[in-house]
Formats: C-alpha cells, sequence, structure tokens
C-alpha cells in the first residue's frame, strides 16, 4: 500500500500511486535482480539507464512553486513483504558536482547511496520489487528538478558550468590551510578584538560618562551595532573561503571595500607596532633595582620637575604639584624627555633622525611579527596562545596587589558610580558607539582574513558570541584594575582623582608607571605590566598585518601569481611598514604618530564596514546570505540578524560618521597645534583608501563586457551568474523580491 507523500517539489500525490500501482507488474525483486542471468542483466540496465531521463513533457514550475519546493523536502513510503529499504536519492547539488549520478550502471545503487538496492532512484521511477507487500520504502526526491537543472546549465558555457561545479562548497581540500584547531582560531580573533584599548581607553571613558550608567548605551550599541557586522564577517570568510579583496566576486563593484580594508590595516600597523615598541623600552628599563621615573635627578629631567616623593625644599621649583598629568613629574618627563626625546624637534616639520635605541625596540616587534606570520595560521595560531591569554594573568595578579593599597575602594567607587542624567548627554552615546565598534574590529577586514583559514561547517555563530563576551568582560575588568591604582595615587598624593584618570599612552606610560614606582618591588610590578601590554599589542598587530598579507596574497595569485611565495611575500610587507613607521621614533615622531591616529583608521574604516554591510545586505541579498549560513551552519540566522544586517548596523554606522564629521575638535598634540597642511595630510590619508570604493567600482563597469544593462547586472551579481546573465537569464537582482527580503 503507498503512504501518503509530504509536500514536495518533484512528484504528487497522483504520480506516486500510480508508480506504486505499477510496482506488482515486474517481473524481478532486488534480491533476483543481483542474481540473474546476464539476459536478465541487460534489461534491467536497459531499465536503469532509461529511468533516470528527466520528464522533458512536464510544465515548467513557477518561481513560487520552485521557492516553495526548495523548502518543503518529499518523503514517501511503501508498504511491502521484504522489511524496510532506506533510499536517499542524490540532491541538486550533488548532481551538479557529479552529473554521473543521473545516468548510472545496472549494478549501481541509486546515486551510490541506498544502503539497500531496492530498485528506486527517484519517485518518479518504477520499481524492481517482485512484491511489495510486507516492506517500506523510503525516498528523498530531488531537490529540483532534472528538467529545471537542464533549462538552467543551457545558459552556462562548459568553463562556466566548470566554475559553478567547484563553487559548491565540501569539505574536500581546496588548496587553502586551516587553522590547527578551532581553540586557534578562537584565541586568534578574541587576541585582536582584546587590545590596548580595552585597557587605556574603556575605563577612562566609563569613569567620564556616568560610571556604570555607560554600561547603558554601551551594550545597547552593542548588541544593535557592532555584534551583527562582526557576525557577518565571520561568515564571509568562512563561507567563501577568500581574502578580503578576492571575497568580491560575491559582488564585483563593491571590491574596493576590500582593497579599503586593507589599506586601513597597513596604515595601521604604521603606528600601532610604536607602541609596543615603547612599551618593550620600558620593559627594558625596569629590569633595574630603581626604576628611572622615580625621581627627578636623571639628565633628562628639568627645572619644573616635581617629585612628589620628597618634601617640598628638596625640589627644584615652588609650583604646586599638580598630580601625575602635568608634564613635570618624573614619569612625564621620563617619557617624553628620556624615551622621545621631544625636546630636540619643534613640530611636525622637525622630525630629525630615528633614535636608535627606539628603533632596535621596534625591530624586535616586527621580528617577532615576522616569526609569527611567516608560516601562516599554523605559526600565528600557536603564538596567540600565549599572546592572548597571558594578560588575563598579569592582569589578575595586578589586580590582587591593587586591591590591598590605600585609597583603591574609592578608585573603584569613581569607576563604577551610576550617573543615569549622563544618559541625556549625545555625547555619551557617540563614546559608546566609537569605543564597542573600534573594541570589536569590525571593517578592518581581520576576522575576515582569520575565518578564510577555518573549515567550512565550523561553528562561527558560537565564535562570535564567545569573542564578544570575552572582550566586554575584559574591558570591564581591566578597569577594576586601573582604577585601583589611580585611587591610590589620589589618595596619597592628596590630588582629586580628575588629576590622575586619563585615556591613550598618557595612561599606561605616565600615570600607571608613576602609581607602580611608590610600591614595594616596584621593578617587578613595572616589568609586569608593560609585559602585559606587550601581548595584548602583539596579537592585534599580527591580526592587521595578517589581513594586508592574506588580501594582497589571495588577489595576486588570482591574477596569475601563483609562484609568489608566503614567506617572501610577508617578509616584504613587514619591511616595508618596518621602514615607514621608523618615522615615529624620531624626536618629532610623536606629532606623526598623533597624526596617524586621528586620521588613518577614523572615518575610512567606518566607510569600509558601512559599504560592507550594504554590499551584503541589499546587493548579494539576504536570502542568498542566509542560505549561505544554513548550508554551512544547519541553520538561518533568524529576523534579528537580519534586521541589523539591513537596517540596524549601516544605520548606526552612518549616525557615527555624521556626529564625527560635525563635532571634529582642532588636531593638536598637548599645547601644539597642527598647522594647516598637516590636516590636509591627514585627510588625504584617510580619503586614499575611502576613495578605492568608488575607483574600483568605476573600474568595474568600465571593464566589464557588454551593454549597460549587463555590465551592471554582471557588477552586482556574483562571478558564477555572469556567464547565465550574458546568455539572457534573468537577473534577480533586478528584481523587487531581491531587495525588499528580510
Amino acid at each position: 500500500m503507498a503512504g501518503m507523500p509530504v509536500l514536495g517539489n518533484s512528484v504528487g500525490a497522483g504520480e506516486l500511486r500510480d508508480n506504486s500501482r505499477d510496482a506488482s507488474n515486474r517481473s524481478s525483486s532486488s534480491g533476483s535482480r543481483r542474481g540473474s542471468s546476464p539476459h536478465h542483466a541487460q534489461e534491467h540496465e536497459t531499465s536503469d539507464a532509461t529511468v533516470h531521463k528527466p520528464d522533458l513533457t512536464r510544465p515548467r514550475p513557477t518561481s513560487y512553486e520552485r521557492e516553495y519546493h526548495d523548502k518543503v523536502p518529499t518523503m514517501a513510503t511503501l508498504s511491502g513483504a521484504g522489511g524496510v529499504v532506506t533510499h536517499t536519492a542524490p540532491s541538486y547539488e550533488e548532481q551538479r558536482a557529479n552529473p554521473a549520478l543521473l545516468s548510472r550502471g545496472a549494478t549501481s545503487t541509486p546515486g551510490g547511496r541506498s544502503a539497500r538496492d531496492d530498485g528506486y532512484c527517484s519517485a518518479s521511477s518504477t520499481p524492481h520489487n517482485k512484491s511489495t507487500k510486507g516492506s517500506v520504502v523510503t525516498l528523498s526526491c530531488y531537490k529540483k528538478e532534472p528538467k529545471i537543472q537542464i533549462e538552467e546549465e543551457c545558459f552556462y558555457s562548459e568553463a562556466s558550468k566548470r566554475l559553478r561545479t567547484n563553487s559548491i562548497k565540501t569539505e574536500a581540500d581546496d588548496g587553502r590551510e586551516t587553522w590547527g584547531t578551532g581553540a586557534d582560531f578562537l584565541l586568534s580573533i578574541i587576541g585582536f578584538a582584546v587590545d590596548l584599548a580595552n585597557v587605556w581607553r574603556f575605563p577612562y571613558l566609563c569613569y567620564r560618562n556616568g560610571g556604570g550608567a555607560f554600561l547603558i548605551p554601551y551594550t545597547l550599541m552593542l548588541v544593535f551595532g557592532a555584534v551583527p557586522l562582526f557576525y557577518m564577517e565571520l561568515i564571509l570568510g568562512q563561507y567563501n573561503r577568500q581574502g578580503p579583496i578576492t571575497l568580491w566576486k560575491i559582488c564585483p563593484l563593491f571590491k574596493g571595500v576590500g582593497f579599503c580594508a586593507v589599506m586601513v590595516a597597513f596604515y595601521v600597523s604604521f603606528y600601532y607596532n610604536v607602541i609596543i615598541g615603547w612599551a618593550f623600552y620600558f620593559l627594558m628599563s625596569s629590569a633595574r633595582s630603581e626604576l628611572p621615573w622615580v625621581h627627578c635627578d636623571n639628565s633628562w629631567n628639568t627645572e619644573q620637575c616635581w617629585d612628589s616623593g620628597r618634601i617640598n625644599g628638596t625640589n627644584k621649583t615652588d609650583v604646586r604639584y599638580q598630580g601625575p598629568l602635568s608634564h613635570f613629574t618624573p614619569a612625564s618627563e621620563f617619557f617624553h624627555r628620556a624615551v622621545l626625546e621631544m625636546q630636540h624637534s619643534e613640530g611636525l616639520n622637525d622630525l630629525g633622525f630615528p633614535k636608535w635605541q627606539l628603533a632596535i625596540c621596534l625591530g624586535l616587534v616586527y621580528v617577532t611579527l615576522y616569526l609569527s606570520l611567516f608560516k601562516g595560521v599554523k605559526s600565528s595560531g600557536k603564538v596567540v596562545w600565549m599572546t592572548a591569554t597571558m594578560p588575563y594573568v598579569v592582569l589578575s595578579i595586578l589586580l590582587a596587589r591593587g586591591l590591598l593599597l590605600p585609597g583603591a575602594t574609592r578608585g573603584i567607587a569613581y569607576y563604577l558610580q551610576p550617573e543615569l542624567t549622563r544618559l541625556k548627554d549625545t555625547q555619551v552615546w557617540v563614546d559608546a558607539a566609537v569605543q564597542i565598534f573600534y573594541s570589536v574590529g569590525a571593517g578592518f577586514g581581520v576576522h575576515l582574513s582569520y575565518a578564510s583559514y577555518n573549515t567550512f561547517h565550523n561553528n562561527c555563530y558560537r565564535d562570535c558570541l564567545v569573542t564578544t563576551l570575552v572582550n566586554c568582560f575584559t574591558s570591564f575588568f581591566s578597569g577594576f584594575v586601573i582604577f585601583t591604582y589611580l585611587g591610590f595615587m589620589s589618595h596619597k598624593q592628596g590630588v582629586p582623582i580628575s588629576s590622575v584618570a586619563t585615556e591613550g599612552p598618557g595612561l599606561v606610560f605616565q600615570v600607571y608607571p608613576e602609581a607602580v614606582a611608590t610600591l614595594p618591588g616596584a621593578s617587578l610590578w613595572a616589568m609586569l605590566f608593560f609585559f602585559m601590554l606587550i601581548m595584548l599589542g602583539l596579537d592585534s598587530g599580527m591580526g592587521g598585518l595578517e589581513c594586508v598579507i592574506t588580501g594582497l596574497l589571495d588577489q595576486a595569485r588570482a591574477c596569475g601569481a601563483q609562484w609568489l611565495r608566503r614567506e617572501h611575500f610577508t617578509l616584504l610587507v613587514v619591511c616595508v611598514s618596518f621602514c615607514v613607521a621608523c618615522i615615529n621614533v624620531t624626536p618629532g615622531g610623536i606629532y606623526m604618530f598623533h597624526l596617524l591616529d586621528t586620521y588613518a583608521a577614523g572615518i575610512s574604516l567606518l566607510c569600509s564596514a558601512l559599504f560592507e554591510a550594504v554590499a551584503v545586505s541589499w546587493f548579494y541579498g539576504l536570502k542568498r546570505f542566509s542560505d549561505d549560513v544554513e548550508e554551512m551552519l544547519g541553520f538561518r540566522p533568524g529576523i534579528y540578524w537580519r534586521i541589523c544586517w539591513k537596517f540596524v548596523s549601516p544605520t548606526f554606522i552612518i549616525g557615527v560618521v555624521v556626529f564625527g564629521l560635525l563635532y571634529q575638535q582642532p588636531l593638536q598634540y598637548q599645547h601644539y597645534t597642527y598647522p594647516p597642511w598637516a590636516v590636509v595630510l591627514g585627510w588625504g590619508l584617510a580619503c586614499s583608501s575611502i576613495l578605492m570604493i568608488p575607483i574600483v567600482a568605476i573600474y568595474k563597469l568600465v571593464s566589464t563586457p557588454g551593454t549597460f544593462k549587463q555590465r551592471l547586472a554582471c557588477c552586482i551579481s556574483p562571478e558564477s551568474e555572469h556567464e547565465a546573465i550574458r546568455n539572457g537569464a534573468p537577473v534577480s537582482r533586478f528584481t523587487w523580491q531581491h531587495w525588499l527580503y528580510v
């Protein structure tokens, strides 16, 4: 007796009943078939060869029917006398990857996947079984009719068919290396997301913007703005297994977004790695019995230097002590006059020559980065086990020591005391948006590059959530560490906490060194702190250069440079970055450092993330993107993710960009105001990466062959569809259904 089939896309209930009625007229079962004579075998071979021929007389389903049928599989059961027989027919993707599945031989099983050869290959075929009494046959019908496949394939040339066949995602080795373990990848993206800004920026913003109340806008911006973009980058990289430039074969019009992201990451390496070099210098300076920034008796100190550890009579100046943010403390003068040697420069137009001690420290940073990156993720994946985990050990040790200091609880109270009235201030919400966006690291292309080395079915959804939670926890936890010592300084020196609270290099190279200098065993605590800074900086520096290397190397190989070896290309990238970074270790280098920090990854990074979100959610299409996620992870993204990708996250970025353009601050460092030509230079640097987006888009439109409509269609469609578009196939992106899908 034929069972009732579930709704399907290649067989109707009437057809199945007709086939089951004819089953008793067949003369052989699967058992007799295997033991039949050559004559009978020949008959079966003929039957098997014809049974797979598609029914070309049936009308082509409508687009609605195809969409509906793609979602609802067809299953059929048949009762008979031989037990339970299970067969799964080859899926549409398997048929495309291996056309031989459509014409099997007499002795092969249907699709090569049947547990027992029952003679069925599809719901429209006729069973070979002699009797069906007492048996149950389970059929999984084709996802798409062979006729539809044939009609669609007629739009493609042989080369295009091979391209489409190769685009089917499998676990087969495509020649691209993968992470040694999933933990290597997770620690790498955690290491990049958790960087120096978690230590030197978030605690100060939290204190300045209402304490605990700041967590409200911070959390909202995290949930609706940054995390969806972070998740999108992981999906793009893992599904396509391409770098940030070659990835844009999914939508060639926006290939400039990849160039923009790579350029931003490269610009950031010019100054970010200098911070690690400073930390190396401080680490080596701390390896002595007495820290060099304790007293004012050094050759670099001025007459205005104030030693808070001495009584007023022994100081060289009568100027009242104004706290560690004053430019006349021993720690401040050590940083500006002994390390940076700013006294030998008058400004940006007087840079001078690189300081050799800092150049050596910077060289050590780049040597470490090269050794971590030249073998790809196989080597960097092992380094992050130390660079991503050690900061938590050091932070815990520093917190345990800080909580024993007088005034520590006062500092924590200032850090967390909620001021809900501050939520009315627009600047608080902008600070929260900027902080979480830059902290997560969306738009750099680093997460995308790292994810491209994942296995196809890696659970990047879990990795996204874990990384986000760890990143937020680190920011919040480091605030306790920093403010215990700031509270201690405020208590000991008798100054308001506002006199010691700051952000950026001023916190980690002036305030904190002065705080630990007063502790017993100061050298040990100073070395621990600067070692933690080096670990925090290295994995972020590795991520930035990995984006540059992966992006450019993939693009070069796509253009035919298969001879290019990663070891040599990595050396080239590292050497160029080092040469440019040496500008920042000159006496006037701090002015160039501040210029790069202001313009290299400001508006340009936001534009990169904005156009990436627009390209994927609007042009590539949320439906296609959701299909990719389902194919990779086994489930489709929920309505929250889709709405954020298409509407909320782009709006979030646009708001930050507009506010940043409307409320710009004058470019200055301490008391030095930059000349107008320096501002023009900064904007030129920012625009050099942003302009890659329209330049590449125009180039793609001009260089693509065909009519203007075909050019536009090809530029906003994946490359695998270009041949069909030129042969007259309908363009899904020219329909309202594509643009209105959520």
